[in-house]
């Protein structure tokens, strides 16, 4: 269609910054964003879908994000109830 991605961008109300990411298949795309995406390109859904092909190194940088990404939320929150379950004993040592 011609769009440069800050056109695309635009049009679907995002930066073009995470357009980019998504071509460089850093970032992958909700299937809602996804739905924005076609029809900003004229595209019905399974067009645009027949047509998106992720390679096995862009599929395992995505597993490993996602994996940090559990990881690090299941640290924060063991982190989080660990110090509310120390909380009560020192409020009972000071009575």
């Amino acid at each position: 269609m011609g769009l440069s991605q800050a056109k695309l961008a635009e049009k679907i109300g995002i930066s073009a910054h995470y357009i980019a990411q998504i071509e460089q298949e850093n970032k992958f795309p909700s299937p809602e964003m996804l739905e924005r995406i076609a029809r900003a390109l004229e595209f019905d859904s399974p067009q645009l879908f027949s047509m998106v092909s992720y390679n096995d190194d862009a599929i395992e940088r995505f597993r490993k994000g996602v994996q940090t990404d559990l990881e690090n939320a299941v640290s924060i929150a063991v982190g989080t109830r660990l110090a509310e379950l120390k909380r009560p004993a020192a409020s009972n040592l000071e009575s």
